[in-house]
């Protein structure tokens, strides 16, 4: 089987695939520029960063969200490198646009801009919870998924959320997708406060070789509140590729 490698969205860190460590212990998990830990680069280098620690044979991408769309971008890029795409609650296109009514509104994406402003750790914490939004979760379970899948230790960077937002704002990849030739797996919680559930069935009817599931009762994040059913989902279509 190819080597999956896996990569977050924004303002996480590859910790928030804590409950992927151990069922995919050989996998690779990448942090983006500015997160946890790494370097800060200029957006339009992002890309071509992760693509250079990919493995010398190509390999399956695992990506979520911001994640999900920089791996399209880094399979039309190199398509040599990129044998499939697992896409987590991922969209082509971030904002939505008088042509893209599948997009995040406004008011959302000003809400991420006055977190980096306010610089209070408190705003992202308000992110972090609405990534759960949709999922029910006592106050016990949400604690707990708060306390082990944040990198508290090596917090991404303001720069690294600016140019992240910069690239959620600008990247438009609906032409890419339409082009994409690598088999693709397309997971997507209903209930998504983030990227609207409409934006994965876009993909999906877009994408030319696709598989799907959609998770009813489900948020931005079904990895960390289904763990379970996701591991199960991506394990089996992982060995078929």
């Amino acid at each position: 089987m190819k080597q999956l490698v896996f990569i977050h969205g924004w303002a996480q860190s590859q910790q928030i695939w804590f409950q992927q460590f151990e069922a995919f212990h050989d996998a690779i998990f990448l942090n983006l520029p500015g997160h946890g830990g790494e370097p800060d680069l200029p957006a339009d280098q992002w890309a071509g960063h992760l693509l250079a620690q990919l493995p010398e044979q190509p390999c399956v991408l695992v990506g979520w969200s911001l994640g999900g769309m920089l791996a399209m971008q880094m399979a039309e890029q190199a398509p040599e490198k990129i044998s499939a795409l697992a896409l987590v609650a991922t969209t082509p296109r971030f904002k939505a646009t008088h042509d893209w009514p599948y997009g995040s509104s406004e008011s959302l994406f000003k809400g991420f801009q006055q977190a980096i402003d306010s610089g209070s750790p408190r705003a992202l914490s308000r992110f972090f919870a609405l990534m759960l939004h949709g999922d029910e979760l006592d106050r016990s379970a949400y604690n707990r998924l708060a306390k082990q899948a944040v990198d508290r230790m090596q917090k991404a960077s303001t720069s690294a959320l600016s140019e992240g937002l910069k690239l959620l704002e600008q990247l438009d990849l609906r032409a890419v997708a339409a082009q994409l030739k690598q088999p693709v797996l397309i997971l997507h919680g209903e209930d998504d406060a983030i990227v609207p559930f409409a934006a994965g069935r876009w993909l999906s009817q877009t994408l030319s070789t696709k598989q799907q599931l959609w998770i009813s009762g489900c948020g931005h994040a079904p990895f960390l509140t289904r763990p379970l059913q996701f591991n199960s989902t991506l394990q089996t279509w992982w060995q078929t590729q």
